[in-house]
């Protein structure tokens, strides 16, 4: 028999649209509170606002994870206002592609400091409260690219590449205080930053939905504590 987290406290980056906001109100649904964090304050308040219909306590506070100090404000700020986390999200990312030479430097440097040191901002400001609470988990949003580079991704696959490795060494590490650290590692999924802001709904569709994530990590956090997947790789049917 799995685990109930009703009434768990979750941490989630990259909440106001896609992967995150669907997430967010996924574990809403489930009795878990909810803490929202991303750089959009309108986004953040409209996702708080439909979570809260569920019943449970949502907060959120804006920040740009790629800047540490701000992400330690942002989670001293959601655990004065929610508690201690037992679950973090790490889902906030940014994709920059096209061919090695022709991604400006600047870019390159950015994706690097949002999907590889927001994640580790984050997870280094959180790990300690689950740490001392001796449980927790923490998922990573990875993708398909973090497991094989193709033509046109060089800065989003090697930045993805890292979380991957880092995932797996933490992983490891924090195994003796009962946190499971896991990954997963989608394929497209139909999310504004694959699609932008006028998709064809029907190309959309046919992919991977946030809330399809959304339910797999549910189903994931509900398996007993001693159990974990480590590593999944999701993909749709037949998007083509």
């Amino acid at each position: 028999m799995g685990q109930d987290i009703k009434g768990k406290i979750a941490y989630i980056t990259g909440a106001g649209s896609g992967i995150g906001r669907a997430t967010a109100l996924e574990l809403a649904r489930e009795g878990v509170y909810v803490g929202l964090i991303a750089r959009t304050e309108s986004k953040l308040k409209a996702v708080a606002e439909e979570a809260r219909t569920y019943g449970v306590s949502a907060h959120y506070v804006t920040a740009d994870i790629a800047d540490m100090e701000a992400v330690n404000q942002a989670i001293t700020q959601l655990k004065n206002d929610l508690g201690t986390a037992d679950i973090l999200i790490n889902n906030a990312g940014v994709g920059m592609h096209g061919d090695f030479l022709e991604i400006d430097p600047t870019d390159w440097k950015r994706t690097v400091e949002t999907n590889v040191f927001g994640t580790y901002h984050v997870t280094r400001a959180v790990l300690p409260q689950m740490i001392e609470k001796n449980q927790g988990d923490i998922i990573n949003i990875s993708s398909s690219s973090g497991l094989k580079g193709t033509a046109g991704s060089t800065s989003y696959s090697a930045s993805k590449f890292a979380v991957q490795g880092m995932t797996e060494a933490l992983m490891q590490e924090v195994r003796p205080h009962n946190i499971r650290v896991f990954t997963l590692n989608p394929s497209m999924v139909g999310t504004d930053m694959i699609f932008g802001d006028n998709p064809d709904k029907n190309d959309k569709e046919k992919f991977m939905q946030p809330e399809d994530l959304a339910e797999y990590m549910v189903s994931q956090l509900k398996l007993h504590p001693r159990i974990f997947i480590k590593q999944s790789l999701q993909w749709a049917t037949n998007p083509f």
